[in-house]
């Protein structure tokens, strides 16, 4: 959040995440928005993303006002980006006054912005006196009875939980009686003990506050996304936020390895709960439920990115812990069975669009569209969610790095199948040890290791990926024998192929259901859930 002040009015500006697996957070901004601007690449015209978020716009009948960025790029083609997003808004079925929509041409990294792209401006004054003019300023009465709808979750080492939302109705002042009402119904009453604004890019203390104000409220620390601060006197509550269901789940696990509370900070069950159910108090679209089965939890979120990005926010706070492969979740409607679906664009050169076209067909993907522009080509599929796994490390070293996905959620459809993850095995270390030079050179033909030499491992751990579609126990610890009689002739060089690295992302994209991702601060292991040599 921030704001700033043009020509006697705050102007108070919300940032949205472009992806649809942060549609919930999406969802939660456009509820404090009075109108959108719509940021356009000059070159590149609307994405995916630019779908998910203005699908949501327009849902809540926000104003437009287009914005072409990068005007200043050699190639770019600002005309023709404006169509696109033209045929975008007919494609959502924009209604007439949102289709006559004002467009404003910028540079933001030059700092100008003009009403043509053939005149470069020479300050931003033009997008702001758009906003001024296109965007409607709040509803709200500052007399009428108090609403405030919490939006998102912030927190304090001194204040503790802070609720942070719009205004919509009345004032707020410190130490104020106020009503929360719940999302569950319940209704408790507090005190306001501090309310911040946001100047800039920053959280400024005030004095007071009312309706059209993005403020951020202590006082009460069991406040949630979603709950309303109200009049104790004549309580107005609002209707609770309408999120999308999630769609993909992981298991969260406490780290049971034999390397388990060597590298983190936090490794037991009890910060790994503490810590989901925390961030799950911020976040309405990520849900987190105990396993019955065994101890850990199931996380549900958005799809795999947001998930992901989690992992590799605990790991950055010192949790060590364990996930299992992401799982769709599916649902039955008129006894059959349904799966999520999305809506994959991709750019990439054209010598590579065969290998891919045929890597999303067995992936269950069907070709919705394909441009050609130039040497690129543009293919559209609608594909299960589950097709999309691991997907995208494909993608970069079949287009040698020059393929660009995007994807957004399309729906649920018919249940596609069944679908293999990987078509290789693995190969896994008999024994605990350390790696060794001599054997991974002898192993090195069986197939690609993502370890190399004078690496810790241990019994169970994945050290490498099979040639052949089935698992390979092996020991990559074993020594070369040395004896007192002298060779005749020398020794070979042992000459190794630099190992397979592969990030966070890859490793939960690439394991099946019988094996885990082991994530600490400073590794990520592959390892078989059961080992039995």
């Amino acid at each position: 959040n921030g704001s700033f002040i043009y020509a006697g009015h705050t102007i108070n500006i919300i940032d949205t995440p472009g992806h649809a697996d942060f549609g919930g957070e999406v969802e939660r901004v456009l509820q404090m928005a009075d109108g959108a601007l719509l940021l356009v690449d000059a070159q590149e015209g609307p994405m995916p993303q630019t779908y998910f978020v203005l699908k949501k716009a327009l849902a809540r009948r926000l104003p437009v006002v287009l914005v072409v960025n990068k005007i200043d790029k050699p190639a770019a083609r600002a005309r023709w980006a404006v169509d696109q997003v033209f045929d975008l808004f007919v494609t959502l079925g924009a209604p007439d006054r949102i289709l006559d929509f004002h467009v404003v041409y910028a540079s933001a990294r030059d700092g100008h912005a003009s009403l043509d792209p053939a005149q470069h401006g020479t300050d931003m004054r033009p997008l702001f006196d758009a906003i001024l003019k296109y965007i409607p300023p709040p509803k709200g009465s500052p007399d009428a009875p108090l609403q405030l709808q919490v939006a998102s979750i912030d927190h304090s080492s001194f204040l503790g939980r802070l609720g942070i939302g719009k205004i919509t109705a009345g004032r707020l002042v410190p130490n104020q009686p106020v009503m929360l009402a719940t999302t569950g119904g319940k209704r408790e009453t507090a005190r306001i003990t501090k309310i911040y604004r946001y100047e800039r890019d920053r959280k400024v203390e005030t004095g007071a506050a009312e309706a059209g104000d993005v403020v951020a409220v202590a006082g009460l620390e069991t406040v949630m996304v979603g709950d309303t601060y109200t009049d104790p006197e004549n309580p107005c509550p609002l209707p609770p936020l309408p999120v999308d269901p999630p769609t993909v789940s992981m298991n969260f696990i406490p780290n049971n390895s034999p390397f388990a509370g060597r590298e983190g900070t936090y490794s037991t069950g009890i910060h790994l709960a503490e810590r989901l159910r925390r961030e799950a108090l911020g976040d309405v679209a990520l849900h987190v439920e105990e396993l019955a089965d065994e101890i850990g939890f199931k996380v549900s979120g958005r799809g795999e990115l947001h998930i992901s990005i989690k992992v590799e926010k605990m790991r950055r706070e010192g949790f060590e812990f364990q996930v299992s492969s992401p799982h769709v979740i599916t649902k039955e409607e008129g006894g059959a069975l349904l799966e999520p679906y999305e809506d994959v664009t991709i750019d990439l050169p054209e010598m590579y669009m065969g290998v891919v076209i045929e890597k999303l067909g067995g992936r269950k993907g069907v070709m919705q569209e394909i441009v050609r522009n130039a040497d690129m080509v543009r293919l559209r599929y609608k594909i299960p969610t589950r097709g999309l796994f691991g997907f995208k490390g494909e993608l970069m070293s079949d287009t040698k790095g020059m393929g660009v996905l995007n994807y957004i959620f399309a729906g649920y459809g018919p249940h596609a199948g069944e679908m293999r993850n990987r078509r290789n095995g693995v190969l896994i270390s008999m024994q605990d040890g350390v790696t060794v030079a001599f054997a991974l050179f002898n192993l090195q033909d069986r197939g690609r290791l993502f370890m190399g030499p004078g690496e810790r491992i241990y019994r169970g751990q994945i050290i490498g990926e099979h040639a052949r579609d089935n698992d390979l126990v092996v020991n990559p610890s074993k020594g070369k024998k040395l004896t007192n009689i002298r060779a005749a002739g020398r020794d070979d060089n042992v000459i190794l192929t630099p190992p397979a690295l592969m990030s966070l992302d890859a490793c939960i994209a690439y394991i099946n259901d019988d094996e885990l991702v082991e994530v600490t601060p400073k590794s990520v292991r592959l390892r078989k859930r059961h080992f039995r040599p």
